[in-house]
């Protein structure tokens, strides 16, 4: 429990920062998998502190970047209008800004 306060404290500054630049542009699934790596790596319990606590700011924005992507496809969907016949009838565009 200490080591999720600590990590958690460590950063509390900004996350994006452990980010390359181009990280909006990761597609989910490319996004996903290198969340799931960084919790293997977490879960080994091979990594160094100071390590886990860079890899546990790049794993919180790569969740966040994720969530952001799985909600817009939310709103996607909802935006597929439904004909009488209950079938797919049309779509109206989604602007995702």
């Amino acid at each position: 429990m200490r080591l999720r306060v600590a990590i958690a404290i460590a950063m509390s500054d900004t996350p994006e920062q452990q980010m390359p630049e181009n990280f909006e542009s990761l597609s989910f699934e490319d996004a996903l998998k290198q969340l799931e790596d960084i919790v293997r790596k977490l879960e080994s319990g091979d990594v160094p502190l100071d390590s886990s606590i860079d890899l546990y700011a790049r794993g919180d924005v790569l969740r966040a970047h994720c969530q952001k992507r799985l909600e817009a496809a939310q709103a996607r969907i909802e935006k597929i209008s439904v004909g009488k016949d209950g079938n797919a009838a049309g779509a109206q565009p989604f602007d995702t800004e």
